[in-house]
């Protein structure tokens, strides 16, 4: 059931908050918070997408705030550490934020920098986690397939955990897969290929993947996120879109209802906020986080209050989504045929 656009626009907060290093090309995340009757959630699509994309994050944040969440599994997520493209000194401080983190997840391949800075990026990882700690990159589907394949060898030392989205398109995937396992033993995970594909199970059908990326906002919410991991068949790790801690809380959600959860998930990124909208933050402890609802404090929420003008767009952004959302065709069950 789709809320009226006047119940949404009731509650909605509009927040900018700082990060603590620059992270996709942003130094502020803005998000769109509401409340529901099941408690807050969170509109974040970054700025860059368009509504038909945006509208899927808005069908995530209704379902977390206006539908029960399905049965727990688990009452604490195990994450893993995030590393911005930054220079290699800095390493040591953001992991630092991250307590108890046995993983670190490091993005690579950012524009304007080398593979040398790549490297010397994951071995300084390497240097603080000691041998048993796990490491896996992230190219953001940004190498081709031989640039991707020389990366690999030189990230090869450092004994991956796997790859994500080492290049753009699934065919890429594939073949790079297939390198990777002929000699250099490499899992890749697909992300992109899921979230911001037309048909996120085909990244699993075609076997371009050896694990999954999903992220509950932008694939719909919880609810679809769980049909689609039951399809896929293959292990996968949850993970944020630079959420506040209300839109990490629905990942943790997801999270928790997935059966046999094998990898530590991508949901401790709150530590890379210099400030969040709760002052009980979804902070790693002991490299782990609760499972719980978040409710944002209000002294916060005005506090990082938007600007007017980013306010507008964002209501703007709100009330185009949500008319796609209403011109969807209503789901009917399936009637039995008579006899």
């Amino acid at each position: 059931m789709l809320p009226p656009l006047a119940e949404l626009l009731g509650t909605a907060r509009i927040v900018a908050l700082p990060l603590i290093t620059r992270f996709r090309g942003i130094d502020t995340r803005e998000a769109l918070l509401l409340r529901g009757p099941e408690g807050w959630t969170e509109f974040a699509p970054f700025a860059e997408y368009d509504d038909a994309e945006s509208v899927a994050w808005l069908r995530a944040a209704i379902d977390f705030g206006w539908t029960p969440t399905p049965a727990l599994l688990r009452d604490s997520i195990p994450v893993n550490a995030t590393v911005p493209a930054i220079d290699a000194e800095l390493v040591a401080d953001v992991l630092a934020r991250f307590p108890g983190c046995r993983t670190a997840k490091v993005k690579v391949a950012a524009p304007g920098q080398t593979l040398a800075d790549d490297v010397a990026r994951v071995r300084a990882v390497r240097r603080v986690l000691g041998p048993e700690g796990r490491i896996r990159v992230d190219a953001n589907g940004l190498w081709n397939l031989d640039e991707a394949e020389h990366a690999l060898n030189a990230l090869g030392e450092f004994d991956l955990e796997y790859v994500e989205q080492p290049c753009a398109s699934i065919e890429e995937l594939a073949e790079i897969r297939r390198r990777s396992a002929d000699y250099l033993g490499i899992p890749v995970a697909a992300d992109e290929s899921v979230r911001r594909a037309e048909d996120p199970l085909l990244v699993a059908t075609t076997g371009s993947a050896d694990i999954l990326v999903i992220k509950a906002a932008p694939l719909g919410g919880i609810h679809v996120a769980l049909d689609l991991v039951a399809q896929a068949g293959l292990p996968v790790v949850v993970s944020s879109a630079l959420d506040t801690s209300v839109g990490i809380a629905m990942g943790a959600y997801l999270a928790a209802a997935i059966p046999g959860l094998e990898f530590d998930c991508g949901l401790g990124t709150a530590s890379l906020l210099a400030a969040d909208v709760t002052h009980d933050p979804l902070l790693p402890v002991d490299g782990r986080i609760p499972v719980r609802r978040v409710v944002p404090d209000a002294d916060l929420l005005d506090r990082y209050e938007a600007s007017a003008e980013r306010r507008d767009w964002w209501l703007a952004r709100l009330t185009r989504c949500h008319a796609l959302l209403a011109a969807e065709p209503a789901e009917t069950p399936e009637t039995p045929l008579a006899d």
